[in-house]
């Protein structure tokens, strides 16, 4: 059962430039409210009681955040490599949280707080039955289990959502690779999830928890942004 969540929220966000130059892709108002702030509200919902939030572009932006939600602990977390690594630095300098935890990347709209539900059999990821996709797709075994995952996506799968929930025995195991994978082999600029995925995939035993596609929404181009506010239209040259 989780009782903490770390959010990644430390980088550019450079597909959603110009927005992003001035304002953090996690802060941008989507239809009224903040996207981090759906995600906050969700897990104050299911009783998470600590949210560490790692932060980099634009870190003053989020300082706010601690006094809106007061009634939990929320703690910004700085990440001093965002500007030249991938986002598996941010879950570096959130390692000593790992285990019963849920991580969240910053870029989603939560519309089902009930897809962040504390409780959870085995670690692993948000994922969405899909007959064709380009993101990362998993495969599953008879029993459930993730049997394989390919980046370049595929037929007939799940696909990978950055939600994912980890026990306390996998995120102690998971510390230690991305201290190895960071530290010791300077595998700086991969995703984190490359690490329980691929490069240590064989020591993790991860099942999924399935969402529907009205569950949430994850903002990746100008393009999806408009579509789900059309104030935002006017940056995709009126298309």
């Amino acid at each position: 059962m989780a009782s903490k969540a770390i959010i990644l929220a430390a980088g550019f966000g450079k597909r959603l430039r110009p927005i992003t130059d001035q304002t953090p892709k996690s802060l941008i108002e989507v239809n009224g409210k903040k996207m981090i702030e759906t995600m906050l509200d969700g897990l104050v919902q299911n009783g998470i009681a600590a949210v560490y939030v790692i932060v980099g572009h634009l870190k003053e932006q989020f300082e706010y955040l601690p006094q809106k939600y007061e009634n939990i602990k929320v703690e910004l977390i700085e990440n001093p490599y965002y500007e030249t690594c991938n986002n598996i630095s941010s879950l570096y300098v959130a390692r000593d949280y790992l285990g019963d935890c849920i991580i969240m990347e910053g870029d989603f709209l939560i519309y089902n707080a009930e897809i962040l539900n504390p409780r959870f059999e085995a670690s692993g990821y948000c994922s969405m039955w899909t007959e064709e996709t380009d993101e990362w797709l998993q495969i599953l075994d008879q029993n459930g289990f993730v049997l394989s995952c390919s980046r370049e996506g595929g037929k007939n799968g799940w696909q990978l959502f950055g939600i994912s929930f980890w026990s306390r025995p996998d995120g102690e195991k998971l510390k230690i690779h991305v201290e190895e994978v960071f530290e010791k082999s300077g595998e700086t600029d991969i995703y984190w999830d490359d690490v329980p995925m691929f490069r240590r995939n064989n020591e993790y035993r991860l099942k999924i928890r399935e969402i529907d596609r009205g569950d949430i929404a994850e903002i990746d181009s100008l393009q999806e942004l408009a579509g789900i506010d059309g104030s935002y239209k006017k940056y995709c040259g009126g298309n």
